[in-house]
């Protein structure tokens, strides 16, 4: 009996020590909510904390991370997007809760739905072409990300039967989805990295995207247009003293910029151990005290080129140029393919897209250049969403 009780408070200790504490105040900064942190270290866990704060489409305007023996503390000064501190209880309570059993992981399900992982070599058209193949096949595609960067397409995308409304599930059908659409991706020139793969996991879907692109490789790709905003600027040298590879990142200030780098960090199986995210105007600085799982800092300058280049990549992604597109309207079968062949025959390329739908209706966002990567004309931008729009 003795042994029982001892062992109850055993685990209600470990339990403790395990939990993540989490305090939000709005009373210590006047311009932010802050979110405080304290959990046990672990790999992962930063990238965890900031996938909740991201999700929920919150600005960090500041962050300070510090790891102590096996003791982590976060810090984070968020806002909603439009700079205002948080005032709904139910966000701050859904931000306690998710907070507080990060250490515990996600499961990953099913959502009753099937899913499509592309990519292959971009260009003016190629959405179009991917859309018409799922819409031929009956699949009616419930929830997208698309992204490019460097000549490269990447994209995760949900799909339903658009019969039965259930996930696709025969092998038949899955086989030939799979084929038309890496026939589709491979054009005339890329017929080794063009991939398609089908599943029915459930996953974070930016950060798959993000592990998409860094397995395919884009940050070694050269871009095939010039970059007309700020490119990020990213240094990263060793403090020999303490074992640390410091890393700076300076670009343009944009939600979920954090997420962007600690997710790319933390794929390629760097620990964050200090960090200082300040973000001035539009401008943001972020500084990161790193080493690799084995406990060493960055041991040669391939290693240090590359993650430069991994960085990059990581921030660019996201930063597609365009011209914002919205469209919402109520949810039928062949709208993408029908809206996307609209942009193909103007001659406007995709360089970001996000869909999603909801009790039937659609809420479509993409991000449009002209075909070598300029402003579209604006007069055709009007012309074509009098077309799709109006309709």
């Amino acid at each position: 009996m003795e042994w029982s009780a001892c062992s109850d408070e055993y685990e209600k200790l470990v339990i403790r020590m395990t939990t993540p504490r989490v305090v939000i105040d709005n009373a210590v900064s006047s311009k932010a909510t802050v979110v405080k942190v304290d959990s046990a270290r672990k790999h992962r866990i930063l990238l965890e904390a900031v996938q909740v704060l991201t999700d929920l489409n919150l600005s960090i305007k500041k962050a300070y991370i510090s790891s102590d023996g096996r003791w982590f503390m976060d810090v984070f000064h968020v806002t909603d997007l439009n700079g205002n501190k948080l005032t709904d209880e139910s966000v701050i309570n859904y931000i306690e809760q998710s907070l507080g059993t990060i250490h515990h992981g996600k499961t990953t399900g099913s959502n009753g739905l099937t899913a499509l992982e592309l990519t292959g070599t971009d260009r003016v058209g190629l959405l179009s072409e991917v859309f018409a193949v799922l819409a031929d096949l009956q699949c009616s595609v419930v929830d997208a990300k698309v992204w490019t960067h460097n000549g490269r397409i990447a994209s995760l995308m949900y799909v339903k039967d658009c019969n039965s409304g259930s996930p696709i599930e025969d092998t038949q059908h899955i086989d030939r989805i799979e084929a038309r659409l890496r026939n589709v991706l491979k054009g005339d020139n890329d017929i080794r990295s063009a991939k398609t793969t089908v599943s029915m996991a459930v996953t974070h879907m930016e950060r798959r995207l993000h592990q998409v692109m860094f397995a395919d490789r884009d940050y070694e790709r050269k871009a095939i247009f010039p970059p007309r905003g700020d490119s990020p600027v990213v240094t990263v040298q060793n403090w020999v003293k303490r074992g640390y590879s410091v890393v700076n990142v300076q670009c343009k200030d944009r939600t979920k910029l954090l997420f962007d780098v600690v997710c790319t960090m933390t794929d390629m199986e760097y620990i964050v151990f200090h960090a200082t995210i300040n973000t001035a105007g539009d401008r943001a600085y972020l500084e990161f005290y790193i080493r690799h799982t084995d406990g060493s800092p960055i041991s040669s300058e391939p290693e240090r080129q590359r993650v430069i280049q991994c960085l990059k990549a990581a921030v660019e992604r996201r930063a597609s140029e365009g011209v914002r597109l919205e469209l919402c309207t109520p949810d039928k079968q062949g709208l993408l393919a029908d809206v996307t062949r609209t942009f193909r025959e103007n001659g406007l390329n995709v360089t970001r897209a996000e869909i999603s739908t909801a009790r039937d209706m659609a809420l479509n966002v993409f991000y449009v250049t002209d075909a070598i990567g300029n402003p579209a004309d604006p007069k055709l931008i009007e012309s074509v969403r009098q077309k799709n729009w109006s309709e």
